[in-house]
């Protein structure tokens, strides 16, 4: 038989009603919420004011009710955020008993408190888990002084008491049960302890759903708590753990989140180490309690949801939680509050001061003079191109170079390096905000030939033995424990030969200076060129076959702290990485040195240190997809563009007054792929340049000077460029059009003046209104100038037969077409090499821009020959290096790149893939009003459905496509479209990712108001 107080809401919605008019006169309307004890009611008034009106299930004692009164006052007194308040009765009272269905309730009435419980908001960023720390800090702390008997009594959601979930352990089994008899355990371990814990009055039940947020949906704060009814006094710890065990649920990384938290707690109310200590434990047991009480629920009310509303989260957590090492969660803890995150740190430093030894201790058949390091760090030039530094061969071959510089000395490098080589798949984890890749290195490398013996530092005990065998891993490997004094430390030995494991065994006991092994051979060592990885450690972190010899940035303080920098035990010096520059630095010098106007993309600018193909990587080795950088043509640092540029530029770079054949070969290879009517190449160094030229072109062939452009186009930031671009002349700082430049309207068959695939003529009637005014005020057309696709006007694809009425017209009027192709040629639209023959068009002009060299100076004019004729006309043209030996060796790389690996038709099949995904998420998400363009030049505009822009939204997309690891960049002159251009080499993987990442912020908050 169902609970009569469980009844639909239909049936006593009137009685609720009645209640709060008679007893509180206000008259509303009821709506059921939620609730665990009480029955809880929102009523609204006609004025849309709500409250909160609570039935409590038995008649309430009055000292329960006085600490409830009291509690809120306290907070009211002295808490700064939003908090419920009591209304009073007619009576004044804070309450009366009264009876619903025959049943007796204690009637209560409370101010609504505005916002969204935490379960409900996405995203939860970090910043957002920061600011909950904070707030729930300040709550604690405002209840430092509140004392009330009713506090003190028993409770079986107080932490305190929570061992009474050991009486029910028989609820579960396999799995579960181990998970939930490991916090028990460890929890009746430390009660000594712990039962010494400063204690106070606490809220005692922050979860998500008594966390509310603000409204604010694009920048989201903390507003509130609500829900005091499980408050008692107890350890102060105990709100953190609770309020952990929720904020850290349904995430990838809990350990990562909790630190966030901690941090921000830490800031208002500053924890003890002692109350750290048990912090992990503490939320376990929160888990425990949750899980426990769900199991027995279920069976007295088993149509109560409300009751096991976390149950699954709650056991996915304490899954994830019991298998982070609980040292491991003190140290980040111990981070978050500012102290050293490992407590042996300081007592180890202190005897490595004391007891240095000599490098060759480890290898005495080297003759060491000192030490000389290897910059292997992420911007490091001596690595050279990714397919470098993975070959075993060619790293053995530089450091065999350094070596013979300097004979006598121990090559070494690595401690604190963030280094490349880690950011592959082996590396990687899915972090709370996107992918994350180990790439802080925990120890020191010394580079010394395979086959050197390797001995002992200390005397130690072998704990670990192992051949790790997983491709760049550490092969075969040794940590030995060292019992000094007092101090217990490690120390590991990764990268070792085979031969290891005939002479040691577990348990083995070793003396300082005994032989440990050799240095092992790529096939045997994890597949690295020969060398001793050496790491100390202060915890091994519950490792029994293994211990990380790198870290993740977010955790290098911590690590660093658990595995100290080798140089502190050696007599010689050993450099430690030392970063050459600081974001921070960086930022400010650059606000100094620089123009203001040159501006920084996104709100929080990226440090960009190393690019990769598709990919460009920033100063912690965290991997960003690049969607927006279209210059890089063929990918971030091509392996034959970057040999290319070295090998010409160690032989010759002059400018073109001498004979060199790489500006013919390159004009060659170049003209092979235009239209024969574009026979004749001019070299400049930037696509302005070219825009420049091809206009000094048409004035000359034309004897005009009047240009024709469109609206919002964009050609360059030369004085002449800018004036024939509506982007900048039109924009915020520009001084409006000239009067020798001619607009024509923005030809967007989506959202323009025309709508529509059937606009190209209403566009190009425009023309004729421009030629007849020129005509009229005797002005003669010198060219049109037209992007073929327009890119900053938001990727606007013209309509079709746009650009043919176009060209007919200008030409008839005796003026030239100059199709700007920058950003869209050379394959990008994937079934053309030229954006230009999307229109089935050939204009008399073609510029070309920096993705000519990848990213390297050059750039290209190319015209028919009556228009080069027309432009010698015995007035010398000259660009000092426009067309030098380097560039004309870059370029021809570039389109051989193009050829070779069938870019073009990567272009083709990988943008069709891509364009066909934003269209399947156009249909669940409508905010993607349009999706549009050709191969990998693509644009996605966002609109409510009445079309009206949404700048807001997109700016807020591409920002939050930053954090999550994708880059990509707004534009349009509603600045509402993502563009996305990226590198040819983009594939349908990377594809994937990008829609993937899309769809996860296209749920989010901000994102769904339409």
């Amino acid at each position: 038989m169902q609970d009569e107080r469980r009844r639909p809401i239909p049936t006593i919605r009137h009685e609720i009603e009645a209640l709060a008019e008679n007893h509180f006169g206000i008259s509303g309307k009821a709506s059921e919420l939620p609730g665990d004890t009480d029955l809880n009611f929102k009523i609204e008034t006609v004025s849309s004011t709500r409250y909160l009106l609570k039935l409590t299930r038995q008649a309430a004692k009055g000292e329960e009710l006085d600490f409830q009164r009291a509690l809120l006052e306290t907070l009211t007194d002295s808490f700064s955020f939003h908090l419920p308040k009591l209304i009073r009765t007619s009576n004044n009272e804070v309450g009366c008993d009264v009876m619903v269905n025959d049943n007796s309730y204690y009637l209560r009435m409370l101010t609504w408190v505005p916002g969204r419980v935490w379960a409900k908001v996405h995203p939860k960023t970090s910043g957002l888990r920061y600011a909950l720390g904070q707030k729930a800090g300040a709550l604690t702390q405002a209840l430092q002084t509140l004392r009330h008997p009713y506090a003190e009594r028993s409770f079986p959601w107080n932490l305190a008491e929570s061992l009474w979930t050991q009486e029910h352990l028989g609820l579960f089994s396999g799995e579960q049960w181990h998970q939930v008899h490991y916090f028990q355990q460890r929890f009746e371990e430390s009660q000594s302890s712990y039962q010494r814990l400063r204690k106070s009055v606490i809220h005692n039940d922050l979860n998500d759903y008594n966390i509310l947020v603000a409204e604010d949906l694009a920048e989201p704060k903390v507003s509130g708590f609500i829900d005091f009814g499980d408050a008692v006094f107890a350890q102060c710890i105990n709100d953190l753990a609770i309020l952990l065990a929720y904020a850290c649920m349904d995430l990838p990384d809990p350990l990562s989140a909790a630190y966030e938290v901690v941090k921000g707690y830490h800031q208002e109310f500053p924890l003890q180490a002692a109350e750290l200590d048990v912090l992990y434990i503490l939320v376990g047991m929160r888990l425990v309690t949750t899980v426990t009480q769900a199991a027995l629920r279920k069976v007295k009310e088993p149509n109560n949801t409300y009751l096991t509303i976390s149950e699954g989260p709650a056991w996915d957590l304490l899954k994830k939680w019991q298998q982070i090492p609980s040292s491991l969660a003190l140290a980040t803890f111990r981070g978050a509050c500012g102290f050293e995150p490992c407590p042996r740190r300081t007592a180890f430093e202190q005897w490595a001061a004391k007891n240095q030894i000599p490098l060759n201790t480890l290898f005495p058949t080297l003759s060491i003079s000192g030490t000389h390091p290897v910059d292997m760090s992420l911007s490091s030039p001596w690595l050279g191109l990714k397919e470098d530094y993975l070959s075993n061969e060619i790293t053995q071959f530089k450091l065999d170079e350094l070596q013979r510089e300097y004979p006598d000395h121990l090559l070494t490098n690595g401690y604190g390096e963030i280094r490349p080589f880690y950011i592959t798949d082996a590396f990687k984890k899915e972090g709370n905000q996107g992918p994350e890749y180990r790439t802080v290195h925990l120890g020191t490398d010394f580079w010394v030939a395979a086959d050197t013996p390797l001995h002992a530092p200390f005397s130690g005990t072998v704990v670990l033995l192992e051949h790790n065998e997983l491709h760049k891993d550490y092969g075969n490997v040794i940590i030995l424990k060292h019992e000094m004094e007092a101090i217990v430390f490690y120390s590991l030995y990764g990268h070792l030969s085979a031969s290891i494991h005939q002479h040691l065994k577990i348990g083995q006991e070793l003396q300082q200076g005994e032989l440990l092994g050799y240095i092992g051979n790529p096939k045997e060592n994890g597949d690295w060129a020969p060398h001793l990885h050496f790491q100390l450690i202060l915890d091994l972190l519950g490792n029994q076959t293994n211990f990380p010899g790198v870290a993740f940035p977010a955790q290098k303080e911590i690590f660093c702290s658990l595995c100290p920098d080798p140089d502190l035990i050696f007599k010689e010096p050993i450099p430690a990485y030392t970063p050459q520059h600081y974001k921070e630095q960086l930022q400010e010098k650059r606000h100094k040195v620089l123009g203001s106007s040159l501006s920084l993309s996104y709100d929080e600018p990226l440090y960009m240190v190393r690019g990769e193909g598709a990919y460009l990587i920033n100063e912690t080795g965290r991997k960003y997809l690049d969607t927006v950088n279209n210059v890089a043509h063929v990918g971030h640092e091509h392996p034959k563009v970057v040999r290319a540029a070295q090998g010409q530029m160690a032989v010759l770079n002059t400018n073109t007054r001498y004979l060199h054949p790489a500006i013919l070969d390159f004009a060659d290879a170049l003209l092979q792929k235009l239209p024969k009517e574009l026979e004749v190449l001019y070299l400049v160094n930037s696509g302005s340049e070219a825009t420049e030229l091809a206009l000094r072109m048409a004035k000359t062939y034309s004897a005009g000077d009047q240009i024709i452009a469109l609206e919002t186009g964009y050609h360059g930031n030369t004085n002449a460029s800018i004036d024939v671009s509506s982007y900048k002349f039109d924009g915020k700082g520009g001084q409006g059009k000239p009067k020798d430049t001619h607009l024509l309207p923005l030809p967007d068959p989506f959202r323009g003046k025309y709508r529509g695939a059937n606009s190209a003529g209403e566009y190009a009637a425009s023309l004729d209104s421009v030629l007849n005014e020129m005509e009229y005020r005797g002005l003669k057309p010198a060219a049109l100038i037209a992007e073929s696709i327009l890119s900053c006007g938001g990727q606007i694809v013209p309509p079709p037969n746009y650009f043919k009425s176009l060209y007919q017209g200008v030409r008839a009027a005796g003026g030239l077409c100059i199709a700007d192709e920058v950003q869209t040629g050379l394959g990008r639209v994937g079934s053309h090499f030229w954006a230009f023959q999307l229109h089935e068009v050939i204009p008399d002009i073609v510029t070309l821009g920096k993705p000519i060299g990848n990213g390297h100076p050059l750039a290209a004019v190319a015209c028919t020959r009556a228009v080069a004729e027309a432009f010698s006309n015995g007035m010398e043209f000259f660009n000092t290096f426009g067309g030098n030996p380097v560039s004309c060796t870059i370029g021809k790389a570039v389109l051989e790149v193009i050829e070779e690996e069938n870019l073009q038709q990567q272009a083709a099949q990988v943008g069709a893939y891509l364009k066909s995904g934003l269209k399947r998420l156009q249909q669940n998400y409508p905010i993607l009003a349009d999706v549009r363009g050709h191969g990998l030049f693509l644009g996605i505009e966002l609109t409510t459905e009445d079309l009206n822009p949404l700048p807001l939204q997109a700016s807020y997309l591409v920002n939050r496509m930053r954090e999550l690891g994708i880059l990509m960049s707004t534009d349009g002159p509603d600045h509402n479209v993502i563009k996305i251009k990226p590198p040819l080499v983009f594939t349908t993987s990377q594809a994937d990712e990008l829609l993937d990442r899309l769809a996860s912020v296209l749920t989010e908050d901000y994102m769904r108001i339409y």
